[in-house]
């Protein structure tokens, strides 16, 4: 588990910088989207470390994950999102907040970096380990949350984000105005290297514990919510959504 190299320059102009200070009229924003236009509880979110670098792992169901995740974390919270996003208006938005973009075919050392700095620097990360938006259960997941978490010894904090698309919904489109939404906050999992083992064997025992952790913790989310999972992976799965408002954060 190398570290990354350092990103060519024109790389790392693409980046954010680190600072923690979310733009002026995030709060307000966030307020109407994620109170008025929908309905949405927050439940654990005192278990998010108040201080410090930290990774929030987040299943993923539908378009609005990554402005919901964003919107209602109790510190400011920069998501890795695909690139494609920021060719759309909501790159402005995107750039705004400093969310960082990530090139999902290939292994984005630029991307992993910037992410890094973020949590050298005290920050939040937010990541979708599953890959692609889906049913959300966790059944599967990349190695790339585990991989920050080994690196930086940041705590990850399970997230379910319930509620943003039912069975039958497309993936790329919004749900419907004031529906019930519930993002539950789980406890930190710490996540480090045994002496003695391999990088790479490391990197798939911490990948899969943290798999379980949130599966585990999605199925606790659903019986707390009363909130139930989609039965499919969802229509236009792997389509991108055009100008659409808001953003994704995968």
């Amino acid at each position: 588990m190398n570290r990354p190299a350092p990103a060519a320059a024109g790389d790392r102009e693409q980046h954010p910088p680190t600072g923690r200070r979310p733009p002026w009229w995030g709060p307000a924003v966030s307020r109407v989207l994620f109170h008025g236009v929908w309905r949405t509880r927050l439940h654990g979110a005192d278990r998010v470390p108040g201080d410090g670098p930290v990774l929030l792992a987040s299943n993923h169901l539908g378009f609005l994950d990554g402005p919901l995740l964003v919107g209602v974390a109790p510190r400011f919270t920069r998501c890795l999102v695909k690139k494609e996003m920021f060719r759309w208006p909501a790159g402005a938005v995107l750039r705004a907040t400093g969310q960082i973009p990530v090139d999902r075919d290939g292994s984005d050392r630029a991307a992993l970096q910037a992410a890094l700095d973020v949590l050298a620097a005290g920050g939040v990360v937010g990541v979708f380990p599953e890959g692609t938006r889906g049913r959300g259960d966790v059944g599967e997941m990349r190695q790339g949350v585990a991989w920050l978490a080994l690196r930086s010894e940041a705590p990850v904090v399970p997230v379910a984000c319930l509620g943003t698309r039912r069975t039958g919904e497309s993936t790329v489109r919004p749900p419907g105005p004031l529906r019930r939404l519930d993002v539950v906050f789980g406890a930190p999992v710490e996540l480090r290297r045994r002496p003695g083992v391999p990088g790479r064997v490391a990197l798939a025992e911490a990948t899969e514990v943290l798999r379980d952790r949130m599966s585990t913790h999605v199925t606790y989310a659903v019986e707390l919510t009363g909130q139930v999972l989609p039965e499919d992976v969802g229509r236009d799965t792997g389509q991108d959504p055009g100008p659409v408002p808001g953003g994704e954060h995968s």
